[in-house]
């Protein structure tokens, strides 16, 4: 079981604050990056998937990643480390080098990958906070060491090519701050193929795809539009945000939380194009132990696709606006029924945080689809270098 306490993926550890005095980070230095193009590293994994049909035939899926890929994707993760501090460090563990095989690695067959490490708010810290015994922390440092990063980026690697930007929870928190204060209305903002902001809730104004969290970048509602944001966060359908929701509401009269439905772009009911984690493994461990995804059969790659048994719309009502995820179970199949990934707490799900562990697993084909369609665009538009 995951402790809910182990879990609080606060976005306000995002947040900016006043520019503080630190001791800049070095990006020329390859060891400041969890993954980086043409080397072996944590983004280089085994990706072999086990598509297991409603029939319980099963069906084996390699993966290729294209060293030409004729963009690049820049990755923010969320928070996961459990070093001892308020900040982590530069130091990559286990949590680190796990999440980008989890949320990142697959992009490699669209995109040249770039996965900065940085000194985010930490697992600890967000911990300690929940038992009255707060620990100092930075706000400011882990956004100022992505932007650090980003400017590296830019000046040393970019070369023009076009950009997706990827991130999740805190990570996705971070990037909303540099898209505002960097990319929103600058000449920078050219480049942006897409943003894919998962797991957050950004605002935009009621019945509009602009001009809330940023003024001149639009939420996509088609796969071939680039320079614009896909936002969500996840709820099960048959648990929906509860009053104390942590994701799917915003501030401010007339506003409301940005979803964009990886399945059905233009709008409506799709079908989720998952990659789960045959182990049941999360962006922070193990989560709860997943039935057998097969009756009478035995799973022997690191992940599974399940064709059919997910789909996923966007609604808005007094609940918040939010992706609404179904499970097509039928008992009378030998596929399992159900899929894994709710935050525990003391047996039961919790509610408040919804799918929010495997937000971006649940579409992941989808958005790998995605992020090839508008590359093609935005290539084809001849904003391309090389």
């Amino acid at each position: 079981m995951i402790k809910r306490s182990v879990l609080v993926f606060v976005l306000a550890a995002a947040s900016a604050g006043a520019q503080t005095a630190k001791n800049e980070n070095d990006y020329s230095d390859g060891k400041t990056w969890l993954c980086r193009p043409g080397r072996t590293d944590a983004c280089v994994v085994d990706l072999t998937t086990t598509i297991v049909a409603a029939d319980g035939s099963l069906t084996r899926e390699g993966f290729k990643a294209n060293p030409n890929a004729p963009i690049d994707c820049f990755y923010v993760y969320p928070t996961v480390s459990m070093d001892k501090g308020g900040n982590s460090d530069m130091e990559p563990g286990p949590e680190e080098t796990g999440v980008v095989r989890v949320q990142l690695a697959r992009f490699a067959s669209q995109c040249k990958l770039y996965a900065p490490m940085y000194r985010q708010a930490t697992l600890t810290a967000l911990r300690a906070a929940t038992t009255g015994s707060p620990i100092q922390v930075d706000r400011a440092l882990g956004y100022n060491d992505v932007l650090d990063a980003w400017s590296h980026y830019l000046q040393h690697d970019n070369n023009g090519r076009g950009v997706v930007l990827i991130g999740h929870s805190q990570g996705s928190g971070v990037l909303t701050q540099l898209i505002r204060s960097e990319i929103d209305g600058k000449p920078v903002q050219s480049r942006i193929v897409s943003a894919l902001l998962l797991g957050t809730t950004l605002a935009v104004p009621k019945g509009k795809d602009v001009g809330g969290a940023f003024k001149n970048i639009p939420v996509c509602r088609s796969a071939s539009q680039t320079g614009c944001v896909i936002a969500y966060a996840s709820f099960r359908s048959t648990i929906p945000p509860p009053e104390n929701s942590r994701f799917g509401r915003v501030q401010g009269e007339n506003m409301q939380a940005a979803c964009a439905n990886p399945a059905a772009l233009g709008g409506g009911s799709g079908e989720l194009h998952a990659y789960l984690s045959a182990g049941g493994r999360s962006i922070v461990g193990s989560a709860a132990e997943p039935k057998p995804w097969v009756t009478g059969k035995t799973i022997d790659t690191p992940w599974v696709s399940v064709p059919g048994l997910l789909t996923a719309q966007c609604v808005a009502n007094e609940k918040g606006s939010y992706l609404e995820v179904t499970v097509h179970g039928d008992p009378a199949d030998p596929r399992t029924d159900d899929i894994t990934g709710d935050v525990m707490a003391n047996g039961q799900p919790n509610a408040s945080w919804g799918l929010h562990l495997i937000d971006v697993n649940l579409a992941m084909g989808n958005l790998v689809d995605i992020v090839a369609a508008q590359a093609k665009a935005f290539i084809a538009s001849g904003r391309k270098s090389q």
